[in-house]
């Protein structure tokens, strides 16, 4: 159900009405669960059928009320590699429908906001326009079409009352809390709620999106690996770029080969690694449907919504604390990342600080490292016990907001790597493009 002019539900009220009903659902159904447990019913069967039937539920509002709500589900789908293997079919089929669409807005409305950006006479400028949308976003659908010298284009049209929506949103979100962390165990649901909050209002600047988008396309022109379609045109909520085909990611990661599984991972973490040294912009959103694999093997970069500008590269100190963590200095971690405004020394020994990283670490130490599910799976079992060593040490480092983007990137690319079960050169990656990174030496050592 949408608003009455077909858009997203754009009130509080209305999004906070759809949002709440989640929670009471799942308590419904685990109580039908624990009778159900009471009559026979194995307790693992029927664990299962709520955790199915929360999915569903879940990602069917999301998608339909977009904005903030949609964008948190996206979001939790780069981490589906977290789940248990026998949940992992019944969330991959809804994260799917998720990233590559939700129901769309009616044809009018997306006329009328072609009206509204190029005048009447758009149809001389948008030529074969498709009125079915190829793909849905957090705040706008895309649409084929061709431009007026011939060339294919993607037109995302931006939703009608999606700021307002956002907005609303920025107060409704915390009220997912419960629901995500009941659909998705082991997930900080609070803390990526909070984050995302913090930059959803940026997701609706089109004009904004599209510099970041000619930033990435002029640093990655004619590059042999990476694709970023040009921008052509961005009038008010509707921003053409060129048409690029290929197999979205989250195909990839369903029945992808291996071959396709590794490249894939390959290129996400050259393209991470290497865009603050290039770009001098982080691509902030790794979700599987903002990327295509292109008949040429090349990874196509589909949206900028979300990226961060960072003029003077990566961080200094990013590459001597991977290094020292790498290298398992323990003192030097210790002090960089003191240095860093990440932890008081005092409330964290050095010992304790590169144990709980040492699992995050292992990619770092060979030519080649493969992301698994069961790596994933048993790093999010370790963070979610609130007994466990780890859990406790956690909670007593600091994350400073400015940082906050750049753990999600590298939590949400871990998760894609392990569902792409993919084989990646992590470490060479990060001497080619991380300062700092390739020139640590621990003590005793020689390089």
């Amino acid at each position: 159900m949408t608003s009455e002019d077909g858009g997203p539900p754009r009130g509080r009220l209305a999004r906070t009405a759809r949002l709440a009903a989640l929670p009471a659902a799942y308590a419904g159904r685990t109580a039908l669960g624990i009778g159900k447990r009471l009559g026979g019913r194995p307790a693992e069967v029927v664990a299962a059928q709520v955790q199915q039937r929360t999915a569903e539920q879940l990602f069917a509002v999301l998608g339909q009320l977009k904005g903030g709500a949609m964008k948190v589900g996206q979001a939790m789908s780069a981490m589906e590699a977290a789940l248990p293997e026998q949940l992992v079919g019944p969330y991959r089929e809804a994260l799917v429908r998720l990233q590559e669409a939700a129901p769309a807005m009616p044809t009018a409305l997306v006329h009328g906001q072609l009206d509204t950006a190029f005048g009447p006479d758009w149809p001389q400028q948008l030529k074969n326009f498709d009125d079915r949308p190829v793909a849905a976003a957090s705040v706008g659908q895309v649409h084929r079409a061709t431009w007026s010298d011939g060339t294919p284009v993607a037109v995302k049209v931006q939703y009608p009352g999606a700021a307002q929506a956002l907005v609303a949103d920025l107060q409704v979100l915390q009220t997912l809390t419960p629901i995500v962390q009941a659909a998705v165990p082991g997930l900080d649901a609070r803390r990526l709620l909070a984050e995302l909050r913090d930059r959803l209002v940026e997701e609706v600047d089109y004009v904004r999106e599209a510099d970041a988008q000619t930033a990435f396309a002029d640093a990655y022109r004619d590059d042999p690996d990476i694709a970023v379609p040009d921008v052509l045109a961005v009038e008010g909520q509707v921003l053409v770029t060129r048409w690029v085909e290929g197999t979205p990611l989250s195909r990839v990661i369903a029945d992808g080969t291996q071959d396709d599984r590794d490249r894939a991972g390959q290129l996400l973490v050259r393209l991470l690694a290497s865009a603050p040294v290039r770009a001098r912009r982080l691509h902030g959103d790794p979700h599987p449907g903002n990327f295509r694999l292109l008949p040429d093997r090349r990874l196509a970069v589909l949206d900028f919504g979300a990226t961060e500008a960072l003029p003077h590269g990566w961080p200094a100190r990013l590459g001597p604390l991977l290094a020292a963590g790498r290298d398992g200095d323990a003192a030097a971690l210790h002090r960089i990342a003191a240095s860093a405004g990440l932890l008081r020394p005092e409330q964290v020994t050095a010992h304790a600080l590169l144990a709980l990283l040492d699992p995050y670490l292992q990619p770092l130490r060979s030519p080649t490292y493969r992301f698994t599910r069961a790596w994933m799976q048993e790093q999010t079992r370790l963070a979610s016990d609130p007994f466990s060593a780890a859990a406790r040490i956690q909670r007593r480092l600091t994350i400073p907001p400015r940082h906050l983007l750049l753990q999600r990137v590298a939590a949400g690319l871990a998760g894609v790597l392990c569902s792409l079960d993919a084989t990646v050169a992590v470490d060479a990656k990060l001497r080619r493009w991380l300062p700092g990174y390739d020139s640590h030496q621990r003590p005793g050592t020689r390089r």
